[in-house]
């Protein structure tokens, strides 16, 4: 009877722990009977997405780690990343060496954006995750000011193909198709049809190496510290406003290296849209994977792709095949990604109230002990 209680309390505790993965999982299982894809085709866009949007989502590993929530300051990385790819529009860069250059400018531009957001987190703390997401609100009224008025008024644009017509700002897309999947073409291959861009995922993983590499450093002992609790590791000798900020500066460079990668493989700049939703995207992908606020794998960054823009892609013809509306299944993933981290952060704010409700139950039975032994 106990092990079948046991085997119980097991079974309900990994259902609640993993509940968002296996509602995605589900959700996938019903609609791939009904829009009914090759799984060639399915498996093609899975591997295209992954290539995509992996490297963007690892750079939130970090700031979690060092306890700073769900990094939604990663816009800021993005944007870096868009200035350096007008840069290189403009000066006519192209292919790899047009790739290289921007990830090389989008670095600088990404660190002085993530020095600036991490100072403020540190002001902000306890509240970091909505501080980050209005400074990107913020931050992202000052990148239009700079392209929209700026650049070619004050900042030297050469070409008047990526200009609006009045002589200054940028237009409202910048065609990148010279530089359109040559990082993604470099060692292609072709297996059953899947198209595998092999660099990309090399580049991926190699990420993933340095990261694991990078938890075991000092630097990333501390952030481990430093997020399992703050006050311990400043008694232990630990610079926590230093490490918190270094830890935003990494994820801030990591997404404006990652949103190149992504902007390649598109082909396409939306100048003024692109960086607005990638960060929400993000944060409910790693979501969707199993993540926490306090804690994240890079396992959970390969589960939440799969499963969430497994998702999108199969949402919209499943909603035109069940409804005669493609714009219904658009909704469903809109809706579904914004109630995925909704009901994240409901289960993580619930999860830290029941343990402080122990806690509290334990202290208060320790002092009952206590007032007996004394009596």
């Amino acid at each position: 009877m106990s092990n079948r209680s046991f085997s119980g309390r097991k079974a309900a505790h990994f259902l609640s722990s993993n509940s968002v993965p296996i509602m995605f999982i589900l959700i996938i299982a019903v609609c791939i009977p009904i829009v009914g894809f090759s799984p060639a085709f399915l498996l093609n866009e899975i591997v295209t997405r992954l290539s995509r949007n992996a490297f963007l989502i690892l750079s939130l590993l970090i700031p979690i780690m060092a306890g700073m929530g769900l990094n939604f300051g990663m816009t800021l990385g993005a944007m870096a990343a868009e200035i350096a790819l007008i840069f290189t529009s403009d000066w006519q860069i192209w292919g790899i060496p047009g790739i290289v250059l921007a990830m090389i400018i989008s670095i600088p531009i990404s660190a002085v954006l993530g020095l600036l957001c991490g100072k403020i987190l540190n002001a902000a703390r306890g509240r970091e995750m909505i501080t980050s997401y209005i400074i990107s609100f913020f931050m992202n009224g000052v990148y239009q000011l700079i392209v929209l008025y700026m650049m070619g008024s004050i900042i030297p644009i050469l070409h008047n193909n990526i200009k609006l017509p009045r002589g200054y700002g940028i237009r409202s897309s910048v065609d990148l198709t010279r530089i359109r999947k040559a990082l993604d073409n470099v060692l292609a291959v072709n297996i059953g049809g899947v198209r595998i861009p092999l660099l990309t995922i090399l580049i991926i993983v190699l990420m993933c190496l340095i990261i694991v590499w990078f938890r075991r450093t000092k630097l990333g002992q501390d952030m481990r510290a430093v997020g399992q609790d703050m006050e311990v590791a400043r008694a232990a000798g630990i610079n926590v406003e230093r490490t918190r900020l270094i830890s935003i500066v990494i994820s801030t460079v990591l997404a404006g290296i990652g949103m190149v990668i992504y902007l390649q493989n598109m082909g396409d700049m939306a100048t003024y849209s692109s960086h607005s939703q990638i960060g929400m995207f993000c944060i409910a992908a790693l979501l969707v994977g199993g993540a926490s606020v306090d804690k994240a794998s890079i396992g959970n960054v390969f589960l939440g792709v799969i499963l969430f823009h497994t998702m999108f892609i199969l949402a919209p013809a499943a909603g035109a095949r069940i409804t005669g509306n493609e714009v219904i299944g658009e909704y469903f993933r809109v809706f579904v990604s914004y109630g995925v981290i909704t009901v994240a952060l409901i289960m993580y704010e619930t999860k830290k109230r029941r343990e402080k409700a122990g806690i509290g139950e334990q202290l208060a039975a320790a002092q009952r002990e206590e007032g007996k032994a004394h009596a």
